[in-house]
This record gives structure tokens, sequence and C-alpha cells, in this order.
């Protein structure tokens, strides 16, 4: 099995392999260069998930 790229959330490197411990790292990532975007990653992620959490909210409310 291929290695996979992580990030060190501690020194904001990025790691072939799980080299740093669960909870200082993030991923996988396929490339280098996605585990560098990480924090990007995780930003755009959240603002998708917010929107979805409104959207839910309020069709929930909708139904009352």
């Amino acid at each position: 099995m291929e290695k996979q790229w992580y990030f060190n959330t501690v020194t904001e490197q990025p790691e072939l392999g799980m080299i740093s411990p669960a909870s200082h790292r993030m991923g996988p990532y396929k490339t280098r260069e996605d585990a560098l975007d990480a924090w990007k990653i995780v930003q755009e992620r959240n603002i998708k998930w917010e929107e979805q959490d409104r959207e839910w909210k309020r069709w929930s409310s909708d139904e009352k």
C-alpha cells in the first residue's frame, strides 16, 4: 500500500506517512500539495457544512 500524505498541525509541515501523533495530524491527502493546503481544505469544508446546517435548520423550522 502506498503511503499517504498528512499535515502536522504543530510543525505545519507535510509528512509522508503517519509520522506524528494522531492528535497532531490531518489527513490523509493524496499529494504533498494537498497536505500543504490542509488548512484551506478545512476552512472550505467548514463553510460548506455551516451552509448545510443553516439550510437544515431553515427547512426544519419551515415544517412547524
